[in-house]
């Protein structure tokens, strides 16, 4: 079976399975695990590099508080039909993270193959793991899947019970700097998972812009700062976004120390398995506690004003 997957979390999933050796096409955002993108082709390109552009640019770039991007990503049809998949992995959910589904049904309606593309459309916890399940049947792995899912449960359950019982901090998590973004869909029950408090979003809601007054009236007691696509070394570029914002200094979450640049891509902003380790990478964070392997400063680092 030849596999081609035109969204990261989906390369993920695949991953998970066991099945990296089937994949013959992906994005060229795709880079877990690193194996990929060395060996695999990339189908799609970005009109931008988001290397040289700030996060206004960018947010500019694919459509601003409409958060549409229909048009951000091109998708190679002709490299895509010389792979000649048996599987397309699609999302329609953002157009902003990935190519649209729209797109992609264009593209497929003009191959000469009976390829099956299956849609994934995660927007809490359960969905993202259901989605395991659902990529396992239709790749013929479905009692891998099944282990998978519940060795996940397992360690989503675990950081509960090392949480359970413990204060709630407030928490308030920016998923982008400019216009101000929070994180909504699976992040809050991320969250709530490794016992915090989540503010300004809810489970499953796909968020809008909002004004920095939101969060100083929140008064967080940790402030989570995770940018859609941003490896922490490039967040921390436009630290200044945040810190120069008024009343920065007011912040319980700043007068306390606990304002965490946290790996956005890997843990999440991708509806994939890695959210688990996202719960975990959280309960060090909020609580101190140590949950699956110790967390290392490349997923989560203390921003500090000096």
């Amino acid at each position: 079976m030849r596999i081609v997957s035109l969204l990261p979390a989906a390369t993920d999933l695949v991953a998970e399975l066991g099945l990296v050796g089937r994949l013959v096409g992906r994005t060229h955002e795709c880079d877990w695990p690193p194996s990929v993108m060395a060996r695999i082709p990339s189908v799609t390109s970005a009109g931008f590099s988001d290397a040289t552009l700030t996060s206004r640019e960018i947010s500019d770039a694919v459509g601003g508080s409409r958060h549409s991007g229909s048009s951000l990503y091109t998708l190679d049809t002709e490299a895509l039909a010389a792979l000649a998949p048996d599987v397309i992995l699609t999302q329609d959910l953002c157009d902003v993270c990935a190519v649209s589904y729209t797109a992609v049904s264009r593209a497929v309606r003009v191959l000469d193959a009976d390829t099956r593309v299956l849609s994934l459309e995660p927007r809490t916890l359960e969905d993202v793991l259901d989605c395991l399940l659902r990529v396992g049947r239709l790749l013929g792995v479905e009692e891998t899947a099944l282990r998978r899912h519940a060795g996940l449960t397992a360690r989503l359950s675990a950081v509960r019970r090392r949480t359970a019982g413990l204060e709630r901090p407030r928490v308030v998590a920016v998923e982008w700097l400019d216009p101000l973004w929070p994180a909504g869909h699976w992040v809050p029950e991320q969250i709530e998972c490794a016992g915090g408090l989540p503010l300004l979003a809810s489970a499953g809601e796909h968020t809008r812009p909002m004004e920095w007054d939101a969060v100083v009236e929140a008064r967080p007691d940790v402030l989570l700062v995770l940018p859609c696509g941003f490896a922490p070394e490039r967040t921390l570029r436009e630290r200044h976004l945040l810190t120069g914002q008024p009343r920065w200094a007011e912040l319980p979450a700043v007068r306390r120390g606990a304002v965490w640049v946290l790996d956005g891509p890997a843990y999440f902003n991708r509806p994939g398995p890695r959210v688990v380790r996202g719960a975990e990478v959280l309960a060090h964070v909020l609580h101190g506690e140590t949950v699956g392997a110790p967390v290392t400063p490349g997923e989560a680092l203390r921003l500090t004003t000096d």
